[in-house]
């Protein structure tokens, strides 16, 4: 049990344990996961139990979030009453809200603690459909012990982050490190990956926020064929398949130079069992050659209390508790995980347990939102799209201009009848 969490349960073990036992209710909560993510959650699931007498079981997913969406999506639609409460991508608001309890009510004590612009993308219609369990934006990992040992600048470019990497892993002489490891799988993963490396290079968000269709133009294609030459260069061949953890287990073998991940792999990778602990540091990803500005997709996650759950009122309780200062306190100094309450980052024990999350607020503070909000439930059709075109120019498939022409023509097919 973790010291910012239990001190609150000692306090209140007595009364509310003896309370809560008369209506204990039995919950299921639903959560995709990497790195120790499932681990995390069964620690602070058992205080809760303690705290409250209620029990909860995790009922785990796959780390692909698409696979994660598709199967919420079918157990939303059947009104399946077995699970209370989901853990739910930043992007999927729009798309779940309708089976999804209006918290609004029920929060209004706690949503100001949190970033305005967090709680508004989980309002829909005015409603508050969940609460933020913590928030995320990638970071380019770069190896220090390498680039000191060659005498090599952090790139601040994606020119640069080339040529380094090519440098490096010359030098270096093994067959077995790589300069650069990204996800570049067909899923939503893919989709956050290459909006990075279209906005950095002034290539615009897929769909801008009036609703205009703008992927389709030269600095967005530049990026991609950019991207291309990285295959089997610096980055190898199996990279088109690489989702979160294979890019980490890459990177935390001691096998790459550079890596784009989220936060959650930085306490990972200087764990005790980690060939580069204490060997790697994080700065905002790089900039193209047409771009004006790093860019870092806006991720994060939220926790949202089915419409068909038979015991609602504890789950709202556990959704809050999920949420709270104390749960995201824990979280960020064992996982560093982004709390979504600026007053955390601020937090003398964070800071020292994890001094990385002090520097992560400049690069949440400018990450960049998929195109959920302009394309509203239509989103995960509109990343699907962009995704294969994007792994289809990767591939070898057809040139990046061609297949954004092409991907152009089927969002607006897509939009046809309207956002």
């Amino acid at each position: 049990m973790k010291a910012p969490l239990a001190t609150s349960i000692l306090a209140l073990a007595a009364v509310s344990v003896a309370a809560g036992a008369a209506t204990a209710a039995e919950l299921a909560i639903v959560s995709g996961a990497v790195g120790n993510d499932i681990q995390e959650l069964r620690r602070q699931l058992d205080v809760f139990q303690e705290r409250t007498g209620h029990t909860v079981e995790i009922v785990t997913m796959p780390p692909s979030t698409s696979d994660q969406f598709s199967q919420y999506r079918l157990w939303l639609s059947a009104q399946n009453a077995d699970i209370d409460v989901y853990r739910t991508d930043v992007i999927w608001a729009p798309q779940l809200a309708e089976h999804l309890v209006d918290l609004t009510e029920a929060a209004a004590d706690v949503t100001g603690e949190h970033f305005p612009a967090i709680i508004e993308s989980q309002t829909v219609d005015g409603k508050l459909v969940a609460l933020p369990m913590f928030t995320d934006a990638p970071a380019l990992y770069y190896r220090k012990d390498l680039l000191e040992k060659h005498g090599r600048s952090v790139p601040s470019t994606w020119a640069e982050l080339e040529e380094t990497a090519k440098a490096v892993v010359e030098a270096e002489g093994s067959t077995d490190l790589f300069g650069f490891v990204f996800q570049g799988a067909a899923y939503e993963g893919l989709t956050c990956d290459a909006l990075e490396w279209v906005k950095s290079n002034g290539g615009g968000q897929v769909v801008e926020a009036d609703g205009t269709i703008s992927v389709n133009n030269e600095n967005a294609a530049a990026a991609l064929e950019m991207v291309r030459g990285w295959i089997g260069t610096i980055a190898p061949e199996g990279v088109l398949g690489y989702k979160e953890e294979d890019s980490r287990g890459v990177w935390q073998t001691g096998n790459a130079v550079f890596m784009r991940n989220w936060p959650y792999a930085y306490a990972l990778g200087n764990g005790d069992d980690s060939a580069v602990k204490d060997k790697f540091d994080v700065v905002p990803l790089p900039v193209g050659a047409s771009g004006d500005g790093s860019a870092a997709t806006l991720g994060g996650w939220n926790l949202a209390v089915s419409r068909y759950s038979d015991e609602q009122e504890s789950a709202i309780e556990l959704v809050k508790f999920l949420a709270s200062a104390e749960a995201q306190k824990e979280r960020a100094i064992n996982s560093s995980r982004l709390p979504t309450m600026a007053s955390l980052y601020k937090d003398a024990d964070i800071l020292d347990k994890q001094p990385v999350i002090g520097k992560w607020l400049p690069i949440f503070e400018q990450a960049v939102p998929r195109p959920s909000a302009p394309t509203k439930g239509k989103y995960n059709q509109v990343s699907q799209e962009f995704w294969t075109a994007v792994h289809n120019t990767l591939s070898g498939n057809g040139s990046a201009a061609d297949n954004l022409a092409e991907l152009e023509r089927s969002l607006k097919r897509v939009r046809r009848s309207g956002w």
